[in-house]
């Protein structure tokens, strides 16, 4: 279809104005990912900008050899995986039985599920029931109290809803089970769903660190976020007896602005690097349920 002069025109200023905004929210991570690789003197004398001055890679060295930060690093790492795979793996299980129209009880479960999107038992109750469960200061207080999430639930369910009854009934014909099913056939056809809930779990496990505030003393099981929270606050207020930091970093080193860029740019590549292989899948998932017919 042939676009009008007027039409050109609009497109034409849209896109200035998206290419715009899209280098407004570049500016920061340029500005930071310079710092990284400036040195200490011109980050503090304000000269560094979009373009890093005394070019060096020793915030990266210093950073990366820290065994506060690889340890991390890991556990950073450990949660997002087993935490997406586990999100993804009961949020499937859940949503496909609740896609059947002729469950006894299933709306009863939506209810329920739409239910606690609207109200939620609140910081204290959960805390309760993390400490009642025994999850405290362990790697699972990072997975079991988030495992579910009623939005995506409803996300999936809808998906599901949508693979042709036809298909589920050549394969029961054929002898397959609700699980084989589920894996071999629904959840193959529902991957831009699938991968736009992966990315959402996988980003909120890598930026997370509340709940460890929250549940979790033991140093060992700190992830990223928290050590760069640290870090920060560290610089703003000095040595901190209690923050454990002062005890295994140089000093020197933590004064460093160029040492707190470097390992926030080291903790944002690795899940900028995840986007690209599910970004063919991500603008399908996000339209789901937009277009009917």
């Amino acid at each position: 279809m042939r676009l009008t002069r007027g039409e050109r025109i609009a497109s034409g200023i849209n896109n200035v104005l998206l290419g715009l905004l899209g280098l407004l929210a570049l500016v920061p991570f340029v500005h930071v990912l310079a710092q990284s690789f400036s040195s200490h003197r011109a980050i503090t004398s304000g000269l560094v900008s979009l373009w890093p001055v005394d070019f060096s890679f020793e915030a990266y060295a210093r950073v990366l050899s820290q065994a506060d930060f690889i340890q991390a690093f890991q556990v950073s790492v450990l949660r997002t995986v087993v935490g997406t795979l586990f999100n993804v793996v009961i949020t499937s299980l859940l949503a496909y039985p609740l896609s059947k129209t002729y469950l006894k009880g299933r709306s009863v479960v939506m209810f329920l599920i739409v239910f606690s999107m609207m109200f939620g038992g609140g910081m204290i109750p959960t805390f309760l029931v993390v400490k009642a469960t025994g999850l405290l200061d362990t790697f699972w207080a990072y997975i079991i109290p988030g495992a579910v999430s009623a939005f995506n639930v409803i996300i999936i369910k809808n998906f599901f809803q949508s693979v042709p009854a036809e298909l589920e009934e050549s394969a029961k014909i054929d002898g397959g089970s609700n699980l084989g099913i589920l894996f071999r056939i629904v959840i193959p056809l529902s991957m831009p769903a699938i991968s736009t809930i992966t990315l959402f779990h996988a980003v909120g496990h890598w930026n997370a660190f509340f709940d460890t505030v929250l549940y979790v003393t033991n140093r060992d099981l700190f992830p990223l976020q928290v050590y760069l929270r640290e870090l920060i606050m560290f610089n703003q207020s000095g040595i901190d007896n209690n923050s454990g930091y002062s005890a295994n970093m140089d000093s020197t080193l933590l004064a460093m602005e160029s040492l707190k860029a470097a390992a926030l740019i080291a903790s944002t590549v690795p899940i900028l690097v995840v986007y690209p292989f599910l970004q063919k899948y991500f603008v399908k998932g996000l339209m789901l349920g937009s277009v009917k017919g």
